[in-house]
């Protein structure tokens, strides 16, 4: 197992180096830079900057270099001084303003899978032993609903419905400006993102979880237990389940880039002061350092999710062995 895990961390290193690289390679061919957009064409002229006074913000900024060697500056910083740059916006180191932010991007984050999964798989459970039934059907058409469901949707409608209609959710934030601060407020301000981001994981996890266990159901060994007198409760909790989370867990490990990547949209619409009201923010400025030091922790954090997954493999099925 030890040599495995160090043989994955050996290759999430090109990996990350090409993230990174094409990630630079985009934030490039964007149209526009930082400049571009402290001071927009359209009002150039209005506010009586010339060329020169942009080719000076430029230098300053170290927009004049050329491409490659910016390219090649970044990759110093980062391999020879833990150097992620500094946004252009505050001048604040990069890493400085990620680990302001990060924290509630994990909790929404954790809180997420954490609904989606539990939900979702015991959802999927019921499904597969109610297979065929009323509830069933019921629960299939929901979770082709949620799946195909864009998530900017949800929040909308979650929105109006439970924070104007019914006014049970507040409309964003992560706690009351003027107000009382303490774990219940801040989780009353996480459940409607976090429920939004976590559907549509939710209906991935419960049909995964669901075809897993009907399969597992047909195994030999299930006929087995069944032929032992084992009651059912065993049967489906002991000797199917476990077997039947392999997929289960392989959808964890993949859903987390979606929800990192959802979160963007969902955390503007919430005002959720995470990395993805950063990221949008950065993306909208061209705040290229914040782009670039976004995509490798979120990157990063993608790579060990995986390698957790595989991990957990062999805890849910003995037979896998890494060698």
């Amino acid at each position: 197992m030890t040599r495995y895990i160090i043989r994955r961390l050996l290759i999430a290193v090109p990996v990350l180096w090409g993230i990174i690289t094409l990630t630079f390679i985009i934030s490039e061919i964007m149209p526009g830079d930082y400049v571009d957009a402290l001071v927009p064409p359209g009002l150039r002229l209005e506010l009586g900057v010339d060329e020169a006074q942009l080719q000076r913000l430029r230098e300053s900024y170290g927009l004049d270099k050329p491409v490659v060697i910016r390219y090649l500056i970044w990759l110093r910083e980062l391999l020879l001084h833990g150097n992620l740059g500094y946004s252009f916006v505050t001048g604040q180191p990069a890493l400085q303003e990620m680990a302001q932010v990060l924290p509630a991007t994990l909790q929404l984050s954790v809180v997420t899978i954490l609904f989606s999964l539990v939900v979702g798989t015991s959802l999927g459970i019921v499904s597969a032993i109610k297979q065929y039934s009323v509830l069933d059907h019921l629960l299939t058409l929901q979770a082709f609903v949620w799946i195909s469901t864009p998530g900017f949707v949800f929040a909308i409608i979650a929105l109006y419905l439970f924070s104007l209609k019914l006014p049970l959710f507040p409309t964003g934030g992560r706690a009351p400006l003027d107000g009382p601060d303490n774990f219940l407020v801040r989780l009353h301000y996480l459940a409607l993102p976090a429920l939004v981001l976590g559907f549509e994981g939710l209906a991935g996890h419960m049909r995964y979880a669901r075809a897993s266990l009907l399969e597992a159901l047909g195994a030999d060994y299930v006929r087995t237990a069944r032929a032992k007198g084992l009651p059912e409760r065993s049967v489906y909790l002991g000797h199917a389940f476990r077997n039947s989370l392999l997929p289960v867990i392989t959808i964890v490990g993949l859903s987390l880039p979606g929800i990192i990547g959802g979160s963007f949209i969902i955390e503007t619409i919430f005002v959720w002061p995470g990395m993805g009201k950063l990221g949008m923010e950065s993306v909208f400025m061209r705040n290229q350092p914040m782009i670039m030091a976004m995509n490798l922790i979120g990157s990063s954090m993608v790579l060990f999710a995986n390698l957790l997954a595989d991990i957990t493999y062999a805890w849910a099925d003995p037979r896998i062995r890494y060698e």
